[in-house]
């Protein structure tokens, strides 16, 4: 099957999709957009999170075909050329990426969390963040990076 969609702004296409392949493997694996992480399978670590028209979803679970016709945007698709988005600079200098699995759903969740509540208090954060899973860190640093991302943005 041939899925067309927009994907960080650009029409793109895939080939030889098969019906069961999900959205995230196609990002990943035929269309060249690595940044989204196969970590669970199953939706429960958010390392897939990427915008399905508008809203997150974890794209581990949503069908290729699902995409067809439809806006998706990555990790990838938040900054504009070679500048971060001030999400993605908050990560990186309050040190909230460490081996980097879960930082691309993290990073997906914080964008949607301060869109809909710039001034989020720690326990609104830790509620958005809820479906991100993170093996390395006691969540500190990425508190850190999502508090400096709403100062940023005001």
């Amino acid at each position: 099957m041939k899925i067309e969609l927009t994907i960080n702004g650009e029409r793109r296409e895939a080939d030889d999709v098969w019906e069961g392949e999900s959205l995230l493997y196609a990002l990943r694996e035929r269309l060249g957009l690595p940044g989204s992480k196969n970590a669970c399978e199953q939706g429960e670590c958010g390392s897939c999170t990427v915008y399905l028209d508008g809203t997150p979803v974890c794209s581990c679970l949503v069908a290729a075909g699902q995409a067809n016709g439809r806006e998706v945007t990555t990790v990838e698709g938040l900054g504009s050329g070679e500048d971060l988005h001030p999400v993605q600079q908050a990560f990186l200098e309050r040190g909230a990426v460490q081996c980097g699995f879960c930082t691309p759903g993290l990073i997906v969740s914080t964008h949607d969390l301060l869109q809909r509540n710039p001034r989020p208090s720690d326990p609104e954060i830790r509620e958005a963040l809820a479906g991100n899973l993170c093996r390395c860190t006691g969540y500190e640093k990425i508190m850190d990076a999502v508090r400096t991302a709403a100062e940023a943005a005001q």
